[in-house]
């Protein structure tokens, strides 16, 4: 490595952490370290504690300091580089995962007398236990026409920062009382870092209701919600956010000495997963949709200006590069989908096809190479795919999974195209609700695990949307790299970095040759099935027939008395 400058981007994601070192001068990636959360995804039961209600996830902060304490050391050792060629440190984070703490960031699942309660842990994103508060936020926030309504499309979700806290308050007072931080884990990780809370504008515009040169909702709306939280903002919160690519503060004492970075290293800001990952895709201007493929999907567009679209999850001026408007929309399970048919749905013919891999079968290519013999429309299928609830464009967890036109004659790599086909409707709906507001998207850019593992998937999103995609030229580290980018923007052009988020990208940011282009006697049949996926979509998810909210209501009944009896 010499004496070439490099920055370190800190991804935390829903399984694991991955710490990625990267080169400033043209943003190659020279190693990386994998962290896997020892408690993973908390939503069966608490550690050494008691069963969690249906709907609820949560993990364990410090499974967070593992990430820097086990990760940074390793990678560091894989790249072959000195602690004093590391200019700056990014970080992102899944969001909304917000936890309560103590003044000084302690967490309250640290304190024993909190230990096994469920609502002194960190909830996790896709926790979605929290739909009767954000129906009382979004019917509040309409009848009072409050400005969030319409940055989030028209609904705020259970996912996001205040139904959470609404929750904790609504279910256990005696939480929301020994808390004095209601925090997103993506800016408790940097206060731990530095030593100094300063949260970003990003998590706080798109999960908070935040808005640049307004603030927070006002004290009366608040007030509406609950009494206790009339004065939320000042109690539980803070009024100053910070911009990305800003400098939080210089590595403190403790972590240089456990990571083996000079102290004072400056840590940036910090910032969401999907959102860091726009610029490490290449796209700083307006019209090329990014998605951020993997167990969900979040796309990521700029605009020039702010329209209210339907079911997005946030409109934030400076949301994701400073000048432009950043959109995010997403959907709650695509690769989640995949994984539960390759679990559930494979049978014994796709299990003999397939060849030996070092896990076993390599089943997925097999099912993969049948699937991509149909033609578009031959299994007669369609399917919706909400099978974690929808986010965008109806905003509505209590949504679920549908698949039309099952015969005797149905086969598993029938299904299988069916789902991926769904999801790629459910894309093309997003695309659809951005140019009815005059909003274009002319192409779209992929990164994550997805389109790395799976051709016939990028194949059938070109021709369901009709556009060309690109591929990130890292495709599983775009976040991590996005983050590592913000580090050396921290670091700013006096100590090696990028004054802007721009010269990071120009210098930092590949994508590659490789372009999936639309197949035209695909497309004109996938525009009649997507009709037919339209059709069930405002069906189903518009309250012509709710028979899926009513079933999950039994679902959830049943479930609750099994777990009182125990």
């Amino acid at each position: 490595m010499g004496k070439d400058k490099v920055a370190l981007g800190i991804d935390y994601g829903t399984e694991s952490g991955r710490v990625v070192v990267v080169r400033v001068r043209d943003g190659e990636q020279i190693a990386s370290a994998i962290v896997p959360y020892a408690d993973g995804v908390i939503d069966e039961r608490l550690p050494k504690g008691p069963r969690l209600e249906p709907d609820w996830a949560l993990q364990n902060p410090r499974d967070y300091l593992l990430v820097v304490e086990k990760g940074v050391p390793k990678a560091l050792k894989a790249a072959r580089v000195k602690g004093e060629n590391v200019i700056g440190i990014g970080t992102d984070f899944t969001a909304s995962s917000p936890m309560p703490t103590k003044r000084d960031g302690t967490p309250l699942c640290y304190l024993p007398q909190y230990r096994k309660h469920p609502h002194a842990w960190v909830k996790l994103w896709k926790h979605h236990a929290a739909q009767a508060e954000a129906n009382r936020i979004n019917e509040i926030g309409r009848a009072r026409n409050e400005e969030f309504i319409r940055i989030y499309g028209g609904k705020y979700s259970s996912e996001w920062f205040f139904s959470k806290l609404l929750q904790v308050l609504d279910e256990a007072p005696e939480i929301y009382e020994a808390m004095d931080r209601f925090i997103e884990a993506a800016d408790w990780i940097v206060w731990q870092l530095t030593g100094v809370e300063k949260r970003n504008t990003c998590t706080a515009g798109y999960k908070a209701m935040w808005v640049k040169s307004r603030g927070f909702p006002t004290r009366e709306f608040f007030r509406a919600l609950h009494p206790r939280m009339e004065n939320v903002v000042e109690e539980k919160l803070t009024e100053d956010y910070f911009p990305l690519g800003g400098r939080a503060g210089g590595l403190a004492p403790a972590w240089a000495r456990k990571t083996s970075l000079p102290e004072g290293t400056p840590v940036s800001i910090g910032n969401v997963d999907a959102h860091v990952a726009v610029p490490a895709c290449g796209v700083t201007e307006a019209g090329s949709l990014v998605m951020i493929m993997g167990t969900s999907i979040c796309h990521m567009l700029l605009g020039t200006n702010r329209q209210m679209v339907e079911g997005m999850c946030g409109t934030v001026e400076d949301g994701i590069v400073p000048g432009l408007w950043g959109y995010e929309a997403g959907q709650s399970a695509v690769g989640d989908i995949f994984a539960w048919f390759f679990e559930h749905g494979v049978p014994e013919y796709i299990w003999k096809g397939a060849r030996p891999s070092a896990g076993g079968r390599d089943v997925t290519a097999e099912l993969e190479k049948h699937a991509a013999a149909l033609r578009p429309g031959e299994s007669g299928l369609v399917a919706l795919d909400w099978w974690n609830g929808n986010r965008s464009v109806l905003v509505d967890v209590d949504l679920t999974g549908v698949i039309l036109g099952m015969t005797l004659a149905t086969r598993a790599e029938e299904i299988y195209r069916a789902l991926i086909e769904a999801t790629a409707f459910g894309t093309r709906t997003i695309v659809e609700a951005f140019e009815s507001k005059g909003i274009p998207v002319k192409n779209l850019v992929a990164c994550g695990g997805l389109p790395e593992k799976n051709r016939l998937l990028m194949q059938i999103f070109a021709d369901v949307t009709g556009r060309e995609i690109r591929l990130a030229k890292n495709l599983q580290t775009c976040s991590a790299l996005g983050a590592a980018m913000h580090g050396a923007v921290a670091a700013g052009r006096a100590a090696g970095g990028y004054d802007t988020i721009f010269e990071a990208t120009e210098k930092m940011a590949h994508t590659q040759k490789l372009v999936y282009k639309p197949r035209q006697g695909h497309r004109e049949i996938y525009d009649r099935l997507f009709k037919e996926y339209q059709t069930l979509h405002d069906y189903f998810g518009r309250g012509a027939n709710d028979v899926m909210k009513r079933l999950k209501e039994l679902k959830k009944s049943c479930q609750s008395s099994v777990v009182s009896r125990q």
